[in-house]
């Protein structure tokens, strides 16, 4: 069952596709509605969500009179509004995370570039531990704690009887790059390689130092596509800002990122291999 992340996005192309078989712009339907342009361009992305109200509003707008369609069409908006199982986690989840985990909750295919720390969905729990203690230094055990828990109920979505396709490229510096003790590096490192051994829909490649300069200095990204539902979005973070965007422009200059990085790394077979000799080092 789709998740409400999905939901609000197949509403809102749904609703682009009867405004444009009327012919109209968002601007057309901003003015009728009493909304701003940039409303309309929110509903239609699916970034926010849609009240009954103003889901019958637009309807009857585009003629969509059968009350069958309509009681479709409203039921999947309430469906949309309701809250993922993440929300229970309250204060340990900022708003930007809310909506990362609303996608990688409902994609179907996930690649990711990290140059920095292990992805959050590959992370012992002692790692995450770690990261989040050093990363978060004025928070108390349990708020820390509730992180760390969050992030590996998070992991879950790795373990459904359909999990996402999930590539990860990784920096060599991120398993370098001790974190917490050597005991913890090997535990994880070994975690790494077992994930890419035992899980067919894990594939991870090491972008090694030796590539030399590559297509995404300085820069880590995420690109999250969805089964039934086209196009995709692209994630994208810095220290103090994270940037959504789900203009085909941009996915495809992240997708072609995603590429030059593929070429750039090692293998799949031969990642796994070297995470091994690696994570001897940490004995």
């Amino acid at each position: 069952m789709d998740g409400p992340t999905v939901l609000r996005r197949k509403l809102g192309a749904e609703l682009a596709a009867f405004r444009a078989s009327r012919g109209m712009r968002a601007a057309d339907v901003a003015t009728e509605m009493g909304w701003s342009a940039s409303k309309v361009s929110r509903i239609e992305s699916g970034s926010v969500p849609l009240q009954d109200r103003d889901a019958g509003r637009l309807l009857a707008l585009y003629g969509v009179d059968d009350p069958v369609k309509v009681k479709e069409f409203i039921n999947l908006v309430r469906r949309s509004r309701q809250q993922g199982w993440w929300h229970a986690y309250g204060d340990a989840l900022p708003d930007w995370l809310r909506t990362f985990i609303g996608l990688e909750d409902d994609a179907s295919k996930i690649v990711t570039f990290q140059n920095e720390l292990i992805p959050g969905l590959l992370q012992t729990e002692e790692y995450a531990r770690q990261v989040i203690r050093t990363m978060n230094p004025s928070e108390t055990q349990g708020e820390i704690e509730a992180r760390v828990a969050l992030r590996m109920e998070r992991q879950r979505i790795l373990e459904r009887r359909v999990p996402p396709e999930f590539h990860a490229i990784i920096g060599e510096a991120v398993v370098r790059r001790v974190v917490g003790s050597p005991k913890v590096m090997q535990e994880q490192v070994n975690h790494l390689a077992g994930m890419a051994h035992s899980n067919s829909r894990v594939l991870i490649q090491v972008l090694p130092f030796s590539a030399g300069a590559h297509a995404a200095m300085g820069s880590t990204f995420s690109i999250f596509s969805f089964r039934d539902l086209p196009g995709s979005i692209a994630y994208s973070e810095a220290a103090t800002s994270t940037v959504y965007t789900d203009r085909d422009a941009e996915i495809a200059r992240h997708e072609d990122m995603f590429l030059r990085l593929q070429e750039s790394s090692m293998n799949p077979g031969k990642s796994v291999s070297w995470l091994r000799e690696v994570a001897k080092e940490y004995r």
